[in-house]
């Protein structure tokens, strides 16, 4: 994401000198309807760089029964499929495969999923974009929204040209996380309705600002406000790279203190203060602002502290990505619901 520079002052860490090797990867989930998904999306591989202990990172989650159910080796499954499709910015080859492989699963889940196509004016043209929406019913028709982006980035962290950053943690580990999420919660119906978004064009398509950066975000809450949807929000609870293996998340300082607190007090709670971390960041330019802007508390899971060795290059491949840490950050937002629906029927 190249929205933080401005916003907190971390100096980029050295990337590691040595190369390392790479192993051709063909990936396929066994469950949830993987044998009936499209044939483009059965079929993609790609050579993915690892280190020897990946086999140890991905298999390396607490069992679902320790975690509410939710499954880290699955989420990690996920976001292995999402870098299969290699680089995939907004209106090109890679998201369209990233979409039609969101969409299968969701469906497989027995989700109720809603696209919200549009055109965002950027600074290269008119770029066709596409958020996913998950829609489960509540016993109210009060809203609590999930989300995360799913594009890639095409900028590294100067503002330069990138053409093979897959955005593992950057995109696909949080997309890995919400569709497990969404596995679990569109089985069952809370006091509030949950919603779940997949954005698209969070990523700057040539240098950050207030008009490049955020496309699906911002669409997504000026439609919630148009169509009067927003008044019935609650709370937002937006995950951003969430899957380093030396995952330490801090408050971030944009976000609602008691949406915040809710979440922090609920790792603490199931034993995480580890990685939901009591210290402070600054404040983070991110998916939950446009929703910020119009009154809604927010929250913004995010560890942007712990990756600058591959934050914004082509080094964020699925090697930097621990199936625990999505398992974890999974299960908090899990237990963080129920809270979150208490507060918001007060």
């Amino acid at each position: 994401m190249a929205f933080r520079r401005h916003c907190l002052l971390i100096t980029r860490a050295s990337l590691p000198g040595a190369a390392i090797a790479a192993l051709s990867l063909s990936l396929c989930l066994a469950s949830e309807g993987c044998g009936s998904s499209p044939a483009s999306v059965q079929q993609a591989s790609v050579s993915i760089p690892i280190t020897p202990d990946l086999a140890g990172q991905e298999n390396n989650a607490p069992p679902p029964d320790q975690t509410g159910g939710f499954d880290g080796h699955r989420a990690y499954e996920h976001v292995a499929k999402l870098v299969s499709f290699g680089p995939h910015p907004p209106g090109s080859e890679g998201i369209h495969r990233a979409q039609e492989y969101i969409h299968t699963q969701l469906q497989g889940f027995g989700c109720k999923v809603e696209d919200q196509d549009f055109h965002a004016n950027t600074p290269v043209g008119s770029v066709a974009m596409k958020n996913i929406v998950v829609k489960i019913p509540g016993a109210t028709a009060n809203i609590i929204l999930l989300g995360t982006h799913y594009d890639t980035d095409t900028v590294d962290q100067n503002g330069q040209k990138m053409t093979n950053f897959v955005g593992a943690d950057d995109g696909g580990s949080s997309t890995g996380v919400m569709l497990e999420l969404a596995r679990h919660l569109c089985k069952r119906q809370g006091s509030l309705s949950i919603w779940i978004a997949f954005f698209d064009g969070e990523e700057a398509l040539q240098q950050w600002s207030a008009t490049d950066s955020l496309y699906g975000s911002r669409e997504m809450a000026a439609r919630m406000a148009m169509s009067g949807d927003l008044k019935r929000l609650k709370a937002f609870l937006l995950a951003d790279l969430v899957g380093g293996r030396n995952l330490h998340m801090k408050r971030e300082a944009n976000s609602t203190p008691w949406l915040r607190d809710v979440v922090w007090n609920t790792a603490a709670r199931l034993g995480h203060t580890d990685i939901f971390v009591p210290q402070e960041t600054g404040a983070i330019e991110d998916d939950h602002l446009p929703f910020m802007h119009r009154g809604v508390p927010c929250v913004d899971v995010v560890d942007l502290e712990n990756n600058q060795s591959y934050w914004h290059t082509p080094q964020d491949t699925l090697d930097k990505i621990s199936a625990r840490s999505l398992a974890i950050v999974g299960h908090v937002f899990l237990e963080s619901i129920p809270a979150v629906e208490k507060h918001a029927g007060r």
